[in-house]
């Protein structure tokens, strides 16, 4: 499946889950997905604590 089709699938299941749920089911499904997604990137290993570590700003010394 590409990313293309992945996207369109989940779109449409939101969507789905809006009309027939409500919006405050869209936000959680949505939400689920987010955190399912973030576990997963977690356990691939492609998020790291020195990663992040690495985004944040020096401190400023003045």
């Amino acid at each position: 499946m590409t990313r293309q089709q992945f996207g369109y699938l989940a779109g449409f299941l939101l969507v789905a889950v809006w009309a027939l749920g409500g919006a405050g089911a869209a936000v959680a499904a949505a939400f689920a997905g987010l955190v399912g997604w973030s576990l997963v990137r977690v356990l691939d290993g492609a998020v790291t604590v020195p990663g992040f570590a690495d985004r944040a700003p020096a401190d400023r010394r003045r």
